[in-house]
């Protein structure tokens, strides 16, 4: 504030103008170029009844803050350019399964849609620290732990229960809940860590039945061609399920059941300041995220 006081000073050759222009008080504005020439050592400029005008230390320090008050101006209106989602870098990450089936075809359209935007996509199944590892959004499942980042809601990720038609003939079809007990099961250790699946009965009761199989796995992929070879039964986001499901390759069971669905969030490095290019894209994937969106 106080260069830009001395630069208005100097170019009206009046405090009372400068103050008028700056929207402040013509007080504070000698008090501001008084208070600069106290910490240079040097005095700014000659005070007369007439005006004012710039000593030749002035004048050269008038100089250099043009220079400055310029590179402000630009770095602002970078600033702008940026925040504005006009262009730049997006980093993405999300975990595997549902960056590739899900996030992946969604950021080739959002790409097409905004071709002055450069995206970098990241994928992994661990959790990843966005501020170290400069991220600017992540797309996650399941309820967010308390944490100093931003967030805000996508939708919902529903599950099902499936099985081959070739473990089916075998071992049978479960009628309820408690048949799973007795079938093999293949357990996404990421989400069912304790080999225990809850399911919502057709009246809304909540049963909790614990399994177990040949396979655990953190991969969403091994679990559905476990499925898939007819290894046994696998509770799958309806996402990952339903490229096989369509081509018959596993059958949805138990329809009259339900399966907790995980919430799904964008969530960024900050709640504060948030860059436009990362609203913008949250808002557009709110859109596409909604309903039967799997």
């Amino acid at each position: 504030m106080t260069m830009q006081v001395f630069v208005r000073v100097v170019e009206t050759a009046s405090f009372s103008k400068a103050a008028a222009e700056l929207g402040t008080t013509q007080p504070t504005a000698t008090k501001a170029v008084a208070e600069a020439e106290r910490r240079l050592g040097a005095r700014l400029l000659h005070r007369t009844t007439r005006g004012v005008t710039p000593t030749e230390i002035g004048l050269l320090y008038y100089e250099r803050c043009k220079l400055v008050a310029r590179e402000v101006e630009e770095a602002e209106n970078v600033t702008a350019l940026v925040q504005s989602g006009a262009t730049g870098l997006l980093r993405i990450s999300s975990s595997v399964a549902f960056g590739r089936r899900v996030l992946v075809p969604l950021v080739l359209r959002y790409m097409q849609e905004h071709p002055q935007l450069q995206i970098d996509l990241s994928f992994d199944d661990r959790y990843v620290n966005l501020v170290e590892q400069g991220i600017d959004l992540a797309v996650r499942m399941g309820r967010l732990a308390d944490s100093s980042l931003g967030a805000r809601y996508l939708g919902s990720n529903p599950w099902m229960l499936a099985g081959a038609p070739g473990y089916l003939a075998q071992h049978g079809t479960p009628a309820c809940a408690a048949d799973v007990a007795r079938h093999a099961c293949l357990v996404y250790s990421s989400v069912q860590g304790d080999a225990r699946w809850l399911f919502h009965g057709p009246g809304g009761e909540e049963q909790s039945v614990p399994v177990k199989g040949p396979l655990r796995s953190n991969n969403l992929s091994a679990v559905l061609a476990a499925c898939r070879a007819g290894m046994g039964l696998a509770i799958l986001p309806w996402y990952v399920a339903r490229e096989s499901v369509a081509d018959g390759a596993i059958v949805p069971l138990l329809p009259d059941h339900g399966l907790p669905s995980q919430e799904m969030h964008a969530v960024f490095p900050s709640p504060k300041l948030v860059p436009q290019k990362v609203t913008g894209f949250i808002a557009w994937l709110q859109q596409r995220l909604q309903g039967e969106w799997w």
